[in-house]
């Protein structure tokens, strides 16, 4: 596994500056291409009216859709620097539906974490959940006011399953260049449920690397989190367990808890 193409999500939110730095540094770093991608939806027609009727309210739509997609390419140019390989995307579409077609040529996507379902996205901002559902690729979801990683000390959140499976092997361009590497297992009575046999694998590749048993007191997320703090981790590595509801992005437990509060970056696959 590596990373030839990273394709990071830009907004108008104010941490899309850091978020864009993050994955810029990233690129350098595997030597990959940053590919920024950017959208503006354009209202759709309903059923009293049509696209020509839209158009007729505002007749400058398109131009302020086209004016804000520049601003979005702005911040994009200043928040890298050369020498990097750098790619533009834009379309007048819905954000979330852009960047995962986009994703179909990427092999990392980018995207800032939410505080909750409350807050705004900010002006051509996605969510991830809908992203980690459709992307089907791993998606990297930033907190706010981190503008670098370094993956110096990775947490693999396991439990066994192909979401974990895929994130784990996503994870390798990190884990192989990480000082030290946690496989964690979590909940009540905690089981190995293969932990060992992914330490194992990890070591084959490389990795210092531990297994860990956390007994839950509150939930699992706090757990997990509690165990990377203490740990000094600067990355999680999990997979996202969720499902669609008609067009709802339901998720669960651990996986709801990081999209939600997560202090530290996660590398999440569904």
């Amino acid at each position: 596994m590596a990373y030839a193409n990273i394709l990071v999500s830009v907004d108008l939110d104010e941490a899309a500056a850091d978020r864009i730095r993050l994955a810029a540094s990233l690129a350098r770093r595997f030597e990959a291409t940053l590919t920024g991608a950017a959208a503006c939806k354009v209202p759709a027609p309903d059923y009293v009216r049509d696209i020509g009727e839209i158009y007729d309210e505002d007749p400058h739509f398109e131009e302020k859709a086209r004016a804000l997609l520049a601003q979005a390419h702005a911040l994009f140019e200043r928040s890298t620097e050369a020498p990097l390989r750098r790619d533009w995307r834009e379309a007048l579409a819905g954000p979330i539906s852009h960047l995962v077609e986009q994703a179909r040529a990427a092999d990392l996507l980018v995207v800032g974490r939410r505080g909750s379902d409350d807050i705004p996205l900010g002006t051509l901002g996605v969510s991830p959940g809908p992203v980690l559902m459709e992307a089907a690729r791993p998606v990297l979801v930033v907190p706010p006011r981190i503008e670098h990683l370094r993956g110096a000390r990775i947490v693999v959140a396991w439990k066994d399953g192909s979401e974990a499976r895929r994130a784990v092997s996503s994870a390798l361009p990190f884990i192989r260049e990480a000082d030290q590497v946690f496989v964690v297992s979590t909940g009540e009575g905690a089981r190995n449920e293969g932990a060992e046999d992914v330490a194992g694998h990890l070591a084959r590749h490389g990795a210092a690397v531990t297994t860990h048993l956390l007994r839950t007191v509150v939930s699992d997320g706090d757990e997990l989190l509690r165990f990377a703090v203490k740990q000094q981790a600067d990355l999680i590595v999990m997979g996202a367990y969720g499902h669609t509801r008609l067009r709802e992005w339901l998720f669960g437990g651990v996986t709801y808890e990081m999209l939600h509060r997560s202090p530290l970056p996660c590398l999440m696959c569904h």
